[in-house]
């Protein structure tokens, strides 16, 4: 079996972030509240932890991974704007909120 490719971009980090926060679908977040559950789960496991989450649920349960997955990309392109959308914050560039967790060495 292949290895999936690891999308790097913000839009993907925010989305693994999203997706190993504690906020809901069913809670219908604001922007605001999404951008905080991301800053919050960021903080919490860092990005490399937020993406072991990720691949964690998809190993014990990818039907219901994949659904909140979905849900977490189209929550962060409406919090923060479509990547190929003008002025959307590279990689390189954290927006307020958004905060820099150590990485695993």
């Amino acid at each position: 079996m292949r290895s999936a490719f690891y999308d790097p971009s913000m839009s993907a980090a925010r989305a693994d972030a999203l997706f190993a926060s504690t906020l809901q679908r069913s809670d219908e977040p604001s922007a605001m509240q999404v951008k905080q559950a991301i800053a919050a789960a960021t903080r919490a496991f860092g990005d490399l932890g937020c993406a072991a989450r990720v691949a964690h649920e998809y190993g014990e349960h990818p039907e219901t991974a994949a659904r909140r997955m979905r849900w977490a990309r189209t929550a962060v392109a409406g919090a923060f704007g479509s990547p190929s959308a003008p002025g959307y914050a590279s990689r390189d560039v954290r927006p307020a909120g958004v905060c820099a967790a150590p990485r695993a060495a």
